[in-house]
């Protein structure tokens, strides 16, 4: 990680390896934290919208990039602690990504749609990639856009039904590779740890849809279709969310769209292996780093809830009530701790895996996401 020098706001050299950012979506600002001592180190402000906002990190792990959802990018500089740019590049936007080289950060917008490709140090725009179904002029709302090996950017298309796979090598001229016809809506994706599988949610039907990124040539194929044959499913109070891949043992956890479930995946065959009864619609289902748990937290009513499923015995062991509105999980980045964002209580809590012990608490203006800087070395976040 990062070594440098002191630098204003600092008191002396520090690394970048157990930083953090907490975002605080009504006021527009993010906190930077610090895991190892579990303290805020500073507040910095004037971000724009960030309900729904994400954050990747630069690959030393110094610069926190804020995605807002006003289409604002944001490019955070955690050692000086203020912001180093910031654009507004479109007028809705859901998230993005940084390349495998740590050059390019991509923005997913729904207004007006696409992806927009920008450097990581200067934030100038290098490419705009329309992401239009067919020949249709009309933009598509795009989302699940995560990085892959070789400089790939991969995403759906929740209007188009499509996933789209970006070749960046030559960052002005995108080569894009095309999937139609992957289903109904999909509504978020991720990838695999070792960057070989991206996997989309679909909203309209019931099912997952699979792309091989090592051979991208067998196409997209449907996985878990019709989960929920012959059971009515339940109105949707919120969209689940597949921005982390939870996997253990060659098993692969997903939230089921409506229903109070959690899909086990058998990732040898891409079948369902089982299904875990939970307290509600689950909206984040997110692995320990090391696979031994998965914790799971759920839309309204249900919201002040988060349990705890045992990897071996496919069980929930434990059941949590932190608080109102838990929005966002994060382990540390060995998972000894879990940091838990309560927005309606104004806190961020901060767990202990083992012993499911509250160990800290930190004040926070409505938390919603929080992104360790761990981030940094990982494909696909």
């Amino acid at each position: 990680m990062t070594i440098l020098a002191v630098l204003a706001g600092c008191a002396s050299p520090r690394g970048t390896g157990d930083l953090g950012v907490i975002i605080e979506r009504a006021a527009g600002s993010v906190q930077l934290v610090e895991t190892t001592t579990r303290t805020r180190l500073a507040q910095v402000t004037g971000l724009g919208d960030l309900s729904h906002a994400s954050v990747v990190y630069s690959r030393d792990a110094r610069y926190a990039y804020v995605f807002g959802r006003d289409g604002g990018l944001t490019k955070v500089d955690m050692l000086r602690r203020r912001i180093d740019k910031r654009i507004v590049q479109a007028g809705n936007a859901i998230g993005g990504a940084i390349s495998q080289d740590g050059k390019l950060i991509a923005v997913s917008n729904y207004e007006p749609g696409g992806v927009k490709v920008f450097t990581a140090d200067t934030l100038e725009l290098l490419a705009d990639i329309p992401a239009g179904s067919g020949d249709s002029a009309r933009r598509s709302k795009v989302v699940g856009l995560v990085d892959a090996p070789g400089d790939i950017f991969v995403f759906s298309l929740y209007d188009a039904g499509e996933i789209w796979m970006a070749d960046m090598r030559n960052p002005r001229q995108p080569q894009v590779r095309k999937f139609p016809n992957v289903g109904k809506q999909p509504y978020d994706g991720t990838v695999t740890p070792d960057g070989r599988y991206y996997i989309a949610g679909l909203f309209g039907e019931d099912g997952l849809a699979l792309l091989d990124l090592w051979q991208p040539s067998m196409g997209v194929r449907r996985v878990l279709e019709g989960y929920g044959r012959g059971q009515e499913p339940l109105p949707v109070f919120k969209m689940p969310h597949m921005d982390y891949w939870a996997q253990a043992n060659d098993t692969a956890y997903v939230p089921a769209v409506g229903r109070h479930e959690v899909l086990v995946i058998d990732q040898k065959n891409w079948t369902e292996a089982s299904r875990i009864a939970v307290a509600g619609q689950p909206v984040f289902v997110v692995a320990r780093p090391d696979g031994r748990q998965v914790w799971v937290n759920f839309a309204p009513p249900n919201n002040d809830t988060v349990q705890v499923i045992d990897t071996l015995s496919l069980s929930v062991i434990r059941t949590l009530k932190p608080g109102k509105a838990v929005l966002h999980m994060e382990f540390t980045p060995r998972g000894e701790n879990v940091w838990l964002s309560v927005r309606d209580e104004n806190r961020v809590d901060v767990y202990d895996t083992g012993t499911f012990e509250r160990v800290a608490s930190l004040p926070a203006d409505k938390p919603s996401g929080i992104f360790f800087s761990a981030r940094a070395q990982r494909i696909g976040q």
